[in-house]
This record gives structure tokens, C-alpha cells and sequence, in this order.
């Protein structure tokens, strides 16, 4: 759970620092809706740019950032429709835009949801203390540009393969950086390595994206309410919500579906994850090509019982679809097939992630058969502007993009989507899923059983008692703040 006894030493550290550097938290409320940020602060920020390590871009942890680079203000939640010259199937597939977050991933609403709390409250002393943000990618970036944004010394770590640009630009941000053995499915060396750390110094917090329910609670309360406010201001009266696709990853995105299905009950959730290692879906292994998704466990705060379907996509259709996506050839040639210049201009801010999710979209509209008033959202949780060596290495092994290949690639990997590797869940399914957790959770990480059973028996009352604790915590940010008297 979300420690929120107070440490009264550490928070009037905390307090200190907060004064000294000029930081004032953002709270939930504000973060779902901006409109209620003081206008000093919108006003100062037309002088910040998006990716500045300035206190200030710690209210721009929303989906409602104006989209550009430098000085923007607040608007809408940035989405983006896909058509059906794009899907193939006539459901509406809804896109929320991570590119527009600080750092370009939305990710560091993920790192603030976890660091936040044990600041305000002093469960982590940002005078002395390092926080170690152990991830395959995104969310060590966002802890270590958090973390710079609140006062704190920060500690990465994340596979050895993952993208050069991850590498160097924490490189300029954390204070240490821990590459560990692997891919983006090397999980458990990454666990490893956080036990090693904790052995062997005590000067670090861990804050294991797995299972820290600040990451569940971030993405339940601000992506939740997006998604609804998406719908009901835009869509509304063009159909219903029929599903919420998210990769699976650290169990923290695919919480919004929590909050969705409390709203729209006939919505169904459906994880997506690499069909390279279908650990959902066939309790499988190997390694895979999808960046910032994790793998090789079952999240502990990943709420399985919850979960309606399990859809595995090959790795190798998303590394192909951002090149068709972003190379000229490519987008040449989805304009010639009825996408229209503004969408094919619009394709970068598609990660390879979003791609997985983009597919996974596919395949539940054409697997409940999904008509022209269905709607189905899903993320891009980052965009190309953090994958540009990888488009270098596939035209270094591969040759240069031509026409050819735009008309293999549209055809096979995104008209040819089909229903393969995919599995609607019963109640068994789920809780063989579930029951995963016991071999990572259990027997290498030390948890509880009582805790284990507790998700799953408990159901309503212990994921209930953590979606109850938002306003507590915007309660202490605000003493907090007060107490700092900043605002």
C-alpha cells in the first residue's frame, strides 16, 4: 500500500529543500484538471520549455499540455483518432498522446504518483536519501527527471539493450546510471540489482514501478478521467465505450480501465503484451522488441481479476510499422490509400509501445466484432522522438524504405491484423494469471501471501482501500505546500 505515516524529521527536510530550490507539488485534482493550477504559475510557464529541469514543469503532469516544445499553456487531453483506412475496422480507435508529458512519456505522472506521497509525508528524505527508479526504460527517465524537478538524487537503472537515446539522456540527468544484463524482458535481473543496492547502502529508497501503488493510483485518478472526459465532451454521441487497450507493462496504465469500468460496466479491459514473451497468455519467455512494456512476471499491482482478454503482438509488426509510419515512402503511401496528410504528418508521436497497443486495438474490435458506434481508447505512451536510432538501425540492416515495403507492411501487419494469439479470459483464467504473481511476489520478493490472497478474495475492500486514498494525499500535499509557503 501507500505509506502515509508521517516522518516529521524528513518532511521538515523535505520542507527545507522545497523552500530552498522554489518547488511547490502539484495535486490529483490539478493534475486532472490544470484549470485549477494558480495562474502565476501558468503564467511563469510561458517562459519554460517542456523538457526544462525546472519545479515548474511538475504542473505539466497532465494530459492537457498544449502541444509544443516551449511556453505552452493548458487545453484539451491531447488525442488522436484513428481511421479506418489506418485499422481496417470501423470501431473508433481513440489514442491519448503521451509525447506532450515533460520528457516526452507519460511515465513521469507515474514516478510523481510514487515519489510525491513519501515526500510530503517524509517516508523519503530528500536531503541524503537517492531514489532508485529500476524500469526497462520510460519510468527510470521520468523518476530521474522528477526527482531533479523535487530536490533529489536519483539512481537508474534499466536493461543494457534498451534505446541509445534512453542511455544518453540520463546519462546528463541521473545521478547514476545501472545498466543491467539483457532486453526489455530482463526483468528480474533489474529486481536483482535493487536488492544488491539495498544490501550494500543505505543512502536508497527503491521505487520498484511493479509494485509501487502510486504508479496504479496515478494512471487510475489522471488517465481515468481523461479517457472519460475524452468520451463524454467529444464522443458521446457517436457511440459507447466498448473496450480500454493497454500493454501490460507495470501493471500502473492498465488501472485506468479500473476506474473506466466503474464508469461504463460493460467496457471490457485487455492487456496487451509481446507475443515474444506471452507471460499472460501461454506463461511464457524469451525476449522481445517492444520498448517500455516489461515482462517475464505478472505486475504485482496489476489487477488481474479485473482483466477481460490477453492479446500478444508480434514484435516484429511494430518494428516494421515505425518504419512505415515514419519513413517518406511509408507515409506516401498510406496518403495514397485514404489516410489524410494531416493524420500521416501526425504518425511520429506513435512509439513503438503505442504501435503494440495500436495493434492490440485491432484485434479486440475485429474479435467482439465492433461496428461503426463502438469505441475502444488506448495509449501512446511515448513517440519516435525516443526511438530515432532505431529507424537508423533497421535502414543500416534492412536498405532503405521503398515503396515495396509500404504496400507488404500496410497489408500484412495492419489490413492483414487478425484475431490470432488472443484469449477472452473466464474466472480461471484470471486467477491462473493471478496466481503468477505468487513465484515473483512470493518467493523472490518477499511479500505477503495474506496480501497475494487479499487481491483476489478481498477483491472490492483492498483495491477499494487504495483508490480511497486520493484525497488524503491531495490533502497532504496542499499542508505540505502551505507549510512551505510558496504559493
Amino acid at each position: 500500500m501507500i505509506e502515509l505515516k508521517i516522518n516529521a524529521k524528513s518532511r521538515k527536510n523535505n520542507i527545507n529543500r522545497c523552500i530552498e530550490k522554489n518547488i511547490i507539488y502539484p495535486t490529483y485534482e490539478q493534475m486532472k484538471d490544470p484549470s485549477k493550477v494558480p495562474s502565476s504559475i501558468v503564467e511563469h510557464l510561458k517562459n519554460v520549455g517542456l523538457w526544462d529541469v525546472n519545479p515548474l514543469n511538475l504542473f505539466r503532469i497532465t494530459w492537457k499540455n498544449q502541444p509544443k516544445g516551449f511556453g505552452g499553456g493548458f487545453g484539451d487531453v491531447n488525442y488522436i483518432e484513428l481511421p479506418e483506412e489506418l485499422t481496417g475496422v470501423k470501431a473508433k480507435i481513440i489514442a491519448l498522446v503521451g509525447k506532450w508529458f515533460p520528457t516526452g512519456a507519460h511515465k513521469v505522472g507515474a514516478t510523481y504518483g510514487c515519489l510525491a506521497p513519501s515526500l510530503v509525508t517524509g517516508n523519503f528524505d530528500s536531503t541524503w536519501e537517492k531514489a532508485v527508479w529500476p524500469s526497462t526504460g520510460n519510468y527510470c527517465r521520468g523518476g530521474s527527471f522528477n526527482s531533479a524537478l523535487l530536490g533529489c538524487q536519483s539512481i537508474a537503472i534499466l536493461p543494457e539493450e534498451m534505446s541509445a537515446e534512453r542511455f544518453e539522456w540520463l546519462r546528463n540527468l541521473a545521478g547514476e546510471v545501472i545498466a543491467t544484463p539483457g532486453c526489455e524482458s530482463n526483468v528480474k535481473e533489474i529486481f536483482d540489482k535493487c536488492w544488491e543496492l539495498k544490501a550494500t547502502r543505505k543512502d536508497v529508497k527503491i521505487f520498484n514501478q511493479f509494485d509501487e501503488f502510486g504508479n496504479y493510483l496515478w494512471h487510475y485518478e489522471v488517465t481515468g478521467n481523461a479517457i472519460e472526459e475524452v468520451y463524454r465532451r467529444n464522443l458521446k454521441s457517436k457511440g459507447n465505450i466498448a473496450g480500454f487497450i493497454s500493454a501490460t507493462g507495470s501493471g500502473g496504465t492498465i488501472a485506468a480501465g479500473d476506474y473506466l469500468k466503474l464508469k461504463f460496466p460493460y467496457l471490457k479491459i485487455a492487456a496487451s503484451e509481446a507475443l515474444q514473451c506471452p507471460t499472460l497468455l501461454l506463461n511464457g519467455y524469451g525476449g522481445h522488441r517492444i520498448e517500455g512494456i516489461g515482462d517475464k512476471h505478472v505486475p504485482w499491482i496489476h489487477n488481474v481479476r479485473n482483466t477481460d482478454a490477453v492479446i500478444a503482438i508480434d514484435d516484429n509488426d511494430c518494428i516494421e510499422l515505425i518504419r512505415l509510419f515514419n519513413e517518406e515512402e511509408g507515409k506516401n503511401y498510406l496518403v495514397k490509400m485514404g489516410i489524410s496528410d494531416e493524420i500521416a504528418s501526425k504518425l511520429d508521436i506513435i512509439g513503438i509501445s503505442g504501435v503494440a497497443n495500436i495493434l492490440s486495438a485491432i484485434k479486440f474490435a475485429k474479435y467482439f466484432e465492433l461496428k461503426e458506434d463502438d469505441i475502444v481508447f488506448t495509449i501512446l505512451t511515448d513517440s519516435m522522438d525516443l526511438y530515432g536510432s532505431r529507424l537508423k538501425e533497421l535502414n543500416d540492416k534492412f536498405g532503405k524504405f521503398n515503396h515495396d515495403d509500404a504496400v507488404r507492411i500496410y497489408n500484412k501487419n495492419l489490413m492483414g491484423t487478425n484475431t490470432s494469439s488472443m484469449l477472452e479470459l473466464n474466472y480461471y483464467d484470471r486467477k491462473r494469471i493471478h496466481n503468477l504473481k505468487y513465484f515473483t511476489w512470493i518467493e523472490q520478493q518477499q511479500k505477503d501471501l495474506t496480501e497475494l490472497n487479499a487481491q483476489w478474495y478481498d477483491y472490492d475492500a483492498y483495491w477499494g482501500k487504495i483508490r480511497n486514498l486520493t484525497p488524503k494525499i491531495d490533502e497532504l500535499i496542499k499542508e505540505f505546500n502551505k507549510e512551505a509557503g510558496l504559493l
